[in-house]
């Protein structure tokens, strides 16, 4: 029997629905039979299978004219019952005496499972730069296929999520919403002699509590504390060491709702900022300011970040990493979609409803600062989901 809709889906049925119709349409573009997908990310696009499963071997199979099927993990099979669009017979699990099997692996039972469903002989595409299929997984999936024509189709779901649809737009207001509130949790009351810790202990609960009228999601990517010496560093992870006096902290945070996310970065100065530091805080927010001007649908990402380096060069400043992605729904270790990037070789162009972090960090010897803004683009251009101060905080 079938159930009823699900009151926990974040989407209709007839969303996910559509959603599959564009991967068939996109496998009969590409002369594929299937896709094998294994980023958690896309298996939630397709089906709102949400469940912290992602660290045992999974994978979702999808055929053109057919219903996704789930392999995974026999004690994981219950979430996707509850969170997802999939029915009993879309599941197919592995047995639990597989879990970190020293010598016996789940792939050899996926890899069986899909030559018992008619999968041999097939052309499928696989995720083949994605964190989640590991070379043992795929090569014993492979051995049990043996007449099977294997295809890169690493990014094919990832461009189809680019463009969001209204009801994705909203849940990334709403992510937007947390992310402000976890800056609050941040700034407010940071002081001298406070660990770092202690402020992501504030942070974390401020993410996850939301606000009254709905509750926020683990971000994809974790906060981030770049404090003092450690602020000259794009990604550090946050100690028991204490805020220190004149001393640049930067703060790259989110929020997250429905497994959306969204970033959001400022820096805080502790103490009488040096004119140094002041000068590249006024360099990165008429940077920012350029870069918003710039970004509208059509526009070549290339265009974007031209506009950002026409301010390094005014300021002889250097910035080698890029300056933006293509963010939205995404599972740790990463928020970004692994589609467009801000950089200044990137052809690839922006689109109207997609979203996109960008993230203007400067990185000296020994100190640093950044801001970052998710980007909604519009037919009217760059609309910022977070409304928050951009000036460099001082806390004398």
């Amino acid at each position: 029997m079938k159930r009823s809709h699900n009151q926990s889906l974040p989407f209709t049925r007839n969303e996910y629905q559509g959603r599959l119709q564009k991967v068939h349409n996109q496998l009969d573009k590409e002369n594929l039979d299937a896709i094998l997908i294994s980023r958690p990310a896309n298996i939630n696009w397709l089906t709102g299978f949400d469940a912290w499963s992602f660290y045992t071997p999974q994978a979702m199979i999808v055929e053109i004219g057919s219903s996704p099927i789930w392999l995974g993990r026999e004690m994981d099979a219950s979430s996707a019952k509850l969170s997802s669009v999939l029915e009993p017979e879309q599941l197919v699990s592995w047995p639990e005496e597989l879990v970190q099997h020293p010598t016996r692996h789940p792939g050899d039972y996926i890899g069986m499972s899909l030559a018992n469903l008619g999968f041999n002989k097939k052309r499928i595409g696989y995720e083949k730069d994605s964190d989640f299929l590991s070379p043992r997984m795929i090569e014993a999936i492979k051995t049990k296929l043996p007449n099977t024509k294997w295809f890169d189709a690493d990014l094919m779901i990832n461009w189809l999520r680019f463009v969001k649809t209204r009801d994705e737009i909203k849940y990334m207001r709403q992510a937007a919403q947390i992310a402000g509130l976890a800056m609050d949790a941040a700034i407010e009351g940071l002081s001298i002699g406070e660990r770092q810790c202690n402020i992501m202990a504030r942070v974390v609960a401020a993410q996850i509590k939301g606000t009254p009228e709905f509750g926020g999601d683990m971000t994809a990517l974790h906060p981030l504390i770049l404090a003092g010496e450690n602020a000259s560093a794009a990604h550090p992870l946050w100690t028991d060491e204490v805020i220190k006096n004149q001393n640049a902290v930067a703060f790259e945070l989110g929020g997250c709702r429905k497994r959306y996310n969204v970033g959001l970065a400022r820096s805080t100065y502790l103490g009488k900022p040096p004119k140094k530091i002041l000068d590249v805080a006024k360099v990165v927010q008429e940077g920012m300011e350029v870069v918003l001007s710039a970004m509208r649908p059509n526009v070549e990402a290339a265009s974007v970040h031209q506009a950002w380096q026409s301010i390094l060069d005014r300021y002889k400043l250097e910035k080698k990493s890029r300056i933006g992605y293509s963010i939205g729904l995404g599972y740790s270790p990463d928020w970004g979609e692994h589609t467009l990037s801000i950089r200044s070789n990137e052809k690839n162009t922006l689109k109207e409803n997609s979203t996109i972090h960008i993230i203007l960090g400067m990185w000296m010897a020994d100190w640093g600062l950044e801001i970052s803004e998710t980007i909604h683009v519009t037919s009217k251009g760059a609309i910022c989901l977070t409304q928050y101060p951009r000036e460099l905080i001082v806390l004398d």
